[in-house]
C-alpha cells in the first residue's frame, strides 16, 4: 500500500466518526509532532520519547492528552500499535471572573450598536467563541427572547435563553445593519464574510481597554462570568448546564465551587440541628 498521510486524516471521519473541527485539530497537532520528529514514519520510540519530553516540560492536560490520541491512532495506521497513558485530569477551578459592574462598564464602553450586540449575546448567554461566529440571523428568535445555537461542542445543538435587553439590542442591530434569516447574524467589517474568533477576540480586548479594564478579558471570560453570577443568584446547576451546552454535570459543578457562599447558605439552610 502506497503511504499517504491524506488517507489517515479522511479516516478520522470514516472510522472514527469526527467532526470537522476535530479533524483540523488533530491535523495541527499532529503535523507539528511530526515536524519535530522529523519524520512522517515515527517509531514507538520515537513517540514514548516525544511525549515523556512533554509530561517533562509540563504542557496542559488538554494538549497533552489530544496528542497522545492522535498519535496513538497515526501509529495504528502505520501498523505499529502503541498504547499511551492517559495523564489525569486535573480539578481546576474557575480562578477568575467579570464582575456585573465590570460587564456594564464593557457594554457601556462600546462604540456602536454592532459592538453592543455582540458583547450583549456574550455577556448575556454565555455562548463560545465559535458558536457566537455561526449564528445566522434565523437563529434569533425575537418572540421568545432565544437564541438557537447549532453545530456547538461534541456537535450539540441547544437552545440557549437572553435577557430582553439583549434582544432588544440585536433588534435594533439588524435594522441598521441589514440582513435577511439566511445571512450570517455576524460578518467581518472589511470583506463581510463569517465574523471569525480572531475578530471577536480583538473586539473583546479593544473594548475591554476601552472600558479601562484591568484584569485580563477575552470571550469566554464572559462565559465563566454568567455561570458563576447564575450560581451566585441561586440558580438551578441543570439550568446552568444546559444553557452552556455541557456534556457533563461535572463541568458546571465547577462554578458551584466557585462560588463558596452560595454552598454555605444552603448548608445553613438545610444542615440539621443536633442540639
Amino acid at each position: 500500500m502506497i503511504y499517504n498521510i491524506e488517507n489517515f486524516y479522511n479516516s478520522l471521519y470514516t472510522k472514527y466518526g469526527f467532526c470537522q473541527i476535530t479533524v483540523e485539530g488533530y491535523k495541527r497537532t499532529l503535523n507539528k509532532v511530526l515536524r519535530d520528529l522529523g519524520t512522517q514514519k515515527p517509531t514507538i520510540k520515537q513517540i514514548e520519547e516525544y511525549i515523556a519530553n512533554m509530561y517533562k516540560k509540563q504542557y496542559s492536560y488538554s494538549h497533552l492528552r489530544n496528542t497522545i490520541i492522535i498519535v496513538e491512532r497515526y501509529s495504528n495506521f502505520l501498523k505499529r500499535p502503541i498504547k499511551l497513558a492517559r495523564p489525569r485530569k486535573p480539578q481546576s477551578i474557575i480562578k477568575e471572573i467579570l464582575s456585573e459592574a465590570e460587564v456594564i462598564r464593557i457594554l457601556a464602553a462600546t462604540n456602536n450598536i454592532r459592538e453592543r450586540a455582540i458583547l450583549s449575546i456574550l455577556a448575556y448567554t454565555g455562548i463560545r467563541n465559535k458558536e457566537l461566529c455561526s449564528l445566522k440571523v434565523k437563529d434569533v428568535d425575537f418572540d421568545n427572547s432565544i437564541i438557537k445555537v447549532f453545530g456547538g461542542k461534541f456537535n450539540k445543538d441547544r437552545i440557549v435563553n437572553i435577557q430582553r435587553d439583549g434582544i432588544k439590542i440585536i433588534r435594533e442591530y439588524i435594522e441598521k445593519y441589514k440582513r435577511i434569516i439566511t445571512d450570517w447574524l455576524f460578518v467581518t467589517l472589511v470583506k463581510g464574510v463569517q465574523y471569525t474568533g480572531w475578530a471577536l477576540r480583538k473586539l473583546v480586548k479593544v473594548v475591554s481597554n476601552r472600558a479601562k479594564i484591568k484584569k485580563r478579558v477575552y470571550p469566554h471570560l464572559f462565559r465563566h462570568t454568567i455561570a458563576s453570577i447564575l450560581v451566585q443568584k441561586g440558580a438551578n446547576l441543570m439550568t446552568i448546564m444546559s444553557l452552556l451546552g455541557h456534556k457533563n454535570y461535572a463541568t458546571t459543578l465547577i462554578y458551584a465551587q466557585f462560588s463558596p457562599q452560595r454552598v454555605t447558605q444552603e448548608y445553613n439552610f438545610y444542615c440539621p440541628v443536633f442540639s
